[in-house]
């Protein structure tokens, strides 16, 4: 994608999970989508890695990946592109942390800290969440600082692999 504005462009990182619907193909095909939001480029994204799921017992194990973008927008239009992704592969919110398609969230936006009622940044359990913090250490550089203080490299030393398995594409 081309980044033509004359807006300031801002570094994001954004999440994503999938345990239905073949959730392999689903993440592959969202990091495709991504590279088509407007104003947006995709710039490196993650392996895939499989893990446990969070929430209600019983659901599949999730495929995970976490991209880095570039964009102009603002992250509350960020927030309704990557739902519009969501939506194109049959999203349905009806459970909280339930089975799901697809699930995109922006975990950091630059340093932005925001609260709103749509949308917190940074995310708020992505400090405890191993599936997202082994991906970012990937793609991101060792001493990303999240707005709190804490470095990426600190929080993987209190997030372990555990049952977190890279995966072949």
């Amino acid at each position: 994608m081309t980044l033509a504005t004359n807006k300031p462009s801002h570094l994001c990182y954004i999440g994503l999970g999938s345990n239905l619907d073949n959730p392999k193909q689903q993440v592959i095909e969202a990091l495709n989508a991504l590279n088509k939001i407007p104003n947006t480029a995709l710039l490196k994204h993650s392996s895939l890695y499989r893990s446990d799921p969070v929430g209600p017992p019983g659901q599949p194990d999730y495929i995970n990946a976490v991209a880095a973008l570039s964009t102009h927008l603002e992250p509350e239009r960020l927030l309704d592109e990557l739902q519009a992704i969501e939506q194109d592969h049959q999203r349905i919110r009806k459970i909280h942390w339930g089975p799901r398609t697809l699930d995109l969230d922006i975990i950091l936006f630059g340093s932005q800290i925001i609260t709103t009622d749509r949308l917190t940044i940074p995310h708020p359990y992505a400090h405890e969440r191993s599936f997202v913090l082994w991906p970012l250490a990937e793609i991101a550089p060792e001493d990303l600082q999240f707005p709190n203080g804490n470095t990426l490299t600190h929080l993987l030393v209190s997030n372990p692999l555990g049952t977190l398995e890279k995966i072949s594409v």
